[in-house]
Parts: C-alpha cells; structure tokens; sequence
C-alpha cells in the first residue's frame, strides 16, 4: 500500500480557501465542530466538577448541581442559541447576590471547559456575555456585647447538645474563623503547647491560629469524649458522627426562636467573624485584624504588603479579647487588662 503525501498549501490557496469560505457563510472553526454534537449538561458538568480544586468546588458546588439537575438532557449548544435569542440575563432581583454571582461563574466555568475541548465556538459561547452582578455591601457588623452574651447563654441552656453549640461559638468568637475552617478542623490541627490551631479555609488558605488554654482544652476534652480520630473531624455529634453546615443551621434557627432580633436581621456565625475583627480592628489596629482574619493577597491596597502583623501581635490581642494569658503573648497582665466582652 502507498500513502500519497499531500504537498503543504502555499499562502495563495489559503487565501482562496478563505475567501471561498466567506463567499458560503462558513467559518473556519465551523469544519472543525461541524458534525460532532455538543454534550449535554447531564455529561459535562460531572467532568468540569472533578476539574474543580476542593475550595471552587465548594464554592460552584449548588450552582453546577442546579444546571445538572434542570438541564441535564440540553446540549449545551442548544442553551447557547436560547441565550443569544433573549436579550440578556434577567437581574430585575436586588436579593440573592453572592448565588447569582456564583451561579455566573459556574457557567462560564462549564462552557469554557467545552471551548477548550472544541464542542462550541469562542462565538457561541453565551457564558461571555453574562455579566456578574454588582455585589451589595455587606449589611453585617459587630454585635453589641450585650446581645453576644443573650446569643451564648440560649446556645448554652437549649437545645440537644449545648456542650457543642457552646464550644462551636467560643470558637467562632476567638479566632473569627469561617464555617469551613471551623468544619475541617482535626485533633491533629490542634498544638496544645502553644495554644495554636490550624485552619483550613476558603481559596486554599491555611494558618496557625492562637485560641485560648481555656478553649483548647474544652476542645482537646471534646474529641477525646467523643473518640474524634487524629485526621478526622473534631466537631462530633454525642453519637461519634460528625457535624455538617446543617448543625449551623439548626443552631441559628433555634437561637432565632428565642431571640426575634436574631431571626429577623438573619445573623449567622459569620457575623462573630465580623464581632471579632472589628473590634480587634478598633483596639489594635487595621494590620493586626487583617492577620487575625487570614486575609491575603493586595486587595486591601500595596500598603499591607509593608505594615503586616505577625502571630505573636494575634495572640496579644486574644489575650486581650479573652483575659487569658498566652504562650506567644507572655507580657501580658489580665489584671490590668480590660475585656472585649
């Protein structure tokens, strides 16, 4: 059998190629996608999720199960042509701005992994022209200390567990961690020498953490009662399963059942994180709270590259917040200090 090599064309032919395909209203990318049916949403977004690092797949996590759920049969192709016939996205709603922002990204997320595998052209990608919403400010802030302490006393005398619903508020408060970090926490997360904990949050970031002895212990004593295993979960239910988001959930609801004020402005734990940063803002200083947060990155301006805080500056003002000497905080003196709360 002879195989015929076919000589390279010269710039003339491509350019008459061109022209013919413009003449006949094709693209060049149309005879590479032409004939190979684009995917459904049901095939795709299983291969975009395992694409995802565990922090955006969290994050996409509802959003990609909504557009595998709901359009689970529709090609993708098939969505492109229904986007382009409708004039834009529909944002007649102000509530819901974080979920319509992830939900955005999520698409574009899904059809830029059919881009790049050639099911759909960079054209007729309809992820393009969905625009993020414009995030609202933020309508939390610091609660006042009389009301934090209504918040831990009916945390502490209702419910199933108050034990747990305690140790999980105490520990929001001193290191104004995330839900996530607060979930993923391990008894191998915990240094009891040095009163640290190791958090792991959201877009990868992980630190050390100071807490108080009185809080390490109770957190020590928690996952030894209920048999937490050293690179497992440390929060646990009595029964030895460990707690999800819905243990947060059913906390806050309940919380809400005996304080209206709580129920009707929809506090969370996320607005310890903003109790504590604020006021560790307001009595140390904007470097110190940026630390004790874990943020990082430039987006609070080129200056915090140069006025950063250190985790000794984070135990001092813990010490401070909760009248216990620290081993990073030695200089401390309680008696002369006084309490945040």
């Amino acid at each position: 059998m002879t195989t015929s090599i076919q000589p390279a064309a010269n710039a003339e032919t491509v350019a008459a190629a061109k022209l013919l395909l413009s003449q006949m209203g094709i693209a060049p990318a149309d005879l590479i996608t032409a004939g190979v049916p684009a995917p459904t949403f049901g095939e795709v977004v299983p291969q975009v999720r395992a694409t995802l690092a565990a922090g955006t797949r969290g994050t996409y996590g509802a959003p990609l199960t909504r557009l595998e759920t709901l359009w689970r049969d529709r090609r993708l192709d098939e969505m492109a042509q229904a986007v382009q016939a409708s004039s834009r996205m529909n944002r007649a709603s102000r509530g819901g701005t974080s979920a319509a922002e992830h939900f955005v990204l999520a698409t574009r997320c899904v059809y830029r992994y059919a881009e790049d595998h050639g099911w759909i052209r960079p054209s007729d990608n309809p992820a393009r022209r969905l625009s993020i919403p414009t995030r609202q400010r933020s309508h939390r802030y610091a609660i006042p200390a009389h009301q934090l302490t209504e918040i831990c006393q009916v945390a502490a005398t209702t419910g199933d567990d108050p034990e747990l619903d305690s140790l999980i508020l105490r520990l929001h408060i001193e290191t104004a961690c995330r839900r996530s970090g607060a979930l993923a926490l391990s008894p191998h997360d915990l240094d009891p020498d040095m009163c640290l904990i190791y958090l792991r949050e959201k877009d990868a970031t992980e630190r050390w953490q100071p807490v108080s002895p009185t809080l390490m212990r109770h957190l020590l004593a928690h996952a030894a009662e209920r048999h937490s295993p050293q690179s497992g979960r440390l929060l646990r239910y009595r029964n030895g399963k460990p707690i999800t988001s819905r243990r947060y959930d059913h906390l806050w609801q309940r919380i809400g059942e005996s304080l209206p004020w709580v129920a009707s402005r929809g506090i969370t734990a996320h607005w310890l994180r903003h109790t504590t940063l604020t006021w560790v803002e307001r009595t140390f200083s904007y470097a110190v709270a940026r630390e004790y947060a874990g943020h990082r990155g430039k987006t609070h301006g080129t200056t915090a590259t140069y006025v950063k805080a250190h985790l000794h500056e984070v135990a001092a003002a813990l010490a401070v917040l909760t009248r216990e000497p620290h081993p990073l905080a030695p200089a401390y003196r309680p008696a002369t200090t006084a309490s945040a709360h």
